[in-house]
């Protein structure tokens, strides 16, 4: 045999190497794929606001916050009761409601309301908020964050969104 001849046969040990390199790209490609999909999966699958009713203007007290439940905008299929989500809902007049996440400014644990101090604590980091949701101590970088809230023939709805994410 010519030296050119051999140079362009495959030898066994080359097509083997050439066969992994394909079934290792193949299969880096099928766990890629899902990785990359899960990453710019919230940039193109942003759930539209949705108005959510909370309960009759009547039956809230003026001047009271009370946690209110609702479905978040962005449930999945699968997400039976963790779907649901809450509000701190305060008549502050008539007809004027405020509402605040649940969801501490830091870090995202659920903040309480403490009656007696009108204070919302967060027990994770001690983050501490006024009545009005700014930051009164503690690491919040900024105050909790606010729910549109409108009254809709006599039913107080929250206009929903995803959970804020924070940058602190």
């Amino acid at each position: 045999m010519s030296e050119k001849t051999r140079t362009s046969e495959c030898t066994r040990r080359q097509f083997f190497v050439r066969l992994g390199l394909v079934l290792s790209s193949v299969a880096g490609a099928l766990v890629a794929i899902p990785i990359i999909g899960s990453i710019l999966e919230p940039i193109f699958r942003k759930p539209p606001p949705e108005w959510r009713p909370v309960g009759l203007a009547e039956g809230f007290t003026q001047g009271e916050t009370v946690l209110v439940k609702f479905i978040d905008s962005s449930p999945l299929p699968w997400a039976g009761v963790t779907a649901e989500t809450a509000a701190w809902l305060r008549r502050a007049g008539q007809s004027d409601f405020i509402a605040f996440s649940v969801n501490c400014a830091h870090l995202g644990c659920p903040v309480r309301w403490i009656a007696g101090a009108k204070l919302f604590m967060c027990p994770c980091h001690g983050g501490v908020y006024y009545e009005d949701g700014s930051v009164a101590a503690g690491p919040p970088p900024r105050g909790l964050y606010q729910y549109p809230v409108r009254i809709n023939n006599g039913q107080v709805e929250i206009l929903t969104s995803p959970i804020p994410v924070t940058t602190a």
